[in-house]
């Protein structure tokens, strides 16, 4: 077995993987943890009280972080005519039709978010099987397919982020970077936490909020308290 990193060792200890923190606090121990020499990603994973084995109870949606991901979002857009222009001034990185189509069939994947309108869905369908695996897919319910291509793309180069509960009731959504600092890091998140809790499904019974924790990308999980979390946004 491989030895564990001293600074891995040292991030571990600073932080009581038992302990409930309150945001402000355990934000302060998610710094404390960061070690990398690169800017690390911030992650929240929230544990909810919903089974999405049942459709009625999927908890899908997106959020614009105020402060933005940290992440610079390559954006490719499904348009024609006028749409295609006002896709590039708001700042896509590449528009087009069929053309993109073929090359994203021969094998190019340079973005990471795709936006389409209505009109070029018979022509981005062809492309479920590759786009939809790697969640980049066009999607009405998370406004990616529209007309309004110009907020689309804003959105998404601003920080919009999507997230989706997976099977064992947990969303993972990427709120920032170590270099944010705390009170940005904090905003984002109640941000984020305000557009899941909006979410609740009407079928879901009994605590939805059930545990929250952040971690930086090589550090350790912080549990923030669930119950601090619901009174900030009320």
């Amino acid at each position: 077995m491989a030895a564990i990193p001293k600074k891995k060792v040292e991030a571990r200890e600073k932080v009581d993987r038992e302990q409930k923190y309150s945001l402000e606090d355990g934000l302060d121990a998610v710094l404390s943890t960061a070690y990398a020499k690169f800017d690390e990603s911030v992650d929240v994973a929230v544990k909810l009280g919903v089974d999405p084995r049942h459709a009625d109870q999927m908890v899908r949606g997106t959020c614009v972080l105020p402060h933005g991901t940290g992440k610079t979002v390559r954006v490719l857009v499904f348009a024609k005519g006028e749409k295609e222009k006002e896709a590039l001034d708001a700042g896509a990185d590449v528009a087009g039709g069929e053309d993109l189509a073929k090359k994203i069939q021969e094998g190019w994947l340079e973005f990471d978010k795709a936006v389409a309108t209505p009109d070029m869905m018979g022509v981005v369908g062809k492309l479920g099987k590759i786009l939809g695996p790697r969640g980049m897919m066009p999607n009405p319910k998370v406004g990616t397919v529209t007309f309004d291509v110009g907020r689309a793309v804003s959105e998404l180069k601003g920080g919009k982020v999507e997230f989706r509960v997976e099977k064992a009731g947990i969303v993972h959504v990427p709120v920032g970077r170590v270099s944010f600092g705390k009170e940005k890091l904090s905003e984002n998140l109640k941000t984020l936490m305000e557009s899941i809790i909006r979410l609740k499904p009407s079928t879901s019974k009994g605590v939805y909020l059930r545990g929250l924790s952040v971690s930086t990308t090589m550090g350790p999980g912080v549990k923030i308290d669930p119950q601090e979390i619901r009174n900030l946004i009320k």
